[in-house]
């Protein structure tokens, strides 16, 4: 997965096919931010151009839980 290793922003909205940053940000990145499920590799600079985004070891849980497709 790719975000084992981290993502920009701008790699993930590609990596999803998603192309408005506005509804990612809000639909997909903040939530995953505020749920753990993803964090910031520079919390203490959330804009910085080197900011990259991976999955937490519960973002990896949740992942091996629904890796079946199947919403538990």
């Amino acid at each position: 997965m790719a975000l084992q290793d981290g993502l920009s922003r701008a790699g993930l909205q590609q990596a999803l096919g998603l192309k408005d940053e506005k509804h990612f940000r809000k639909a997909y990145l903040l939530p995953a931010l505020d749920s753990d499920l993803v964090e910031m590799t520079r919390p203490e600079t959330p804009r910085s151009s080197k900011q990259r985004y991976r999955l937490t070891a519960l973002g990896q849980c949740w992942l091996d839980a629904h890796a079946d497709g199947r919403a538990t």
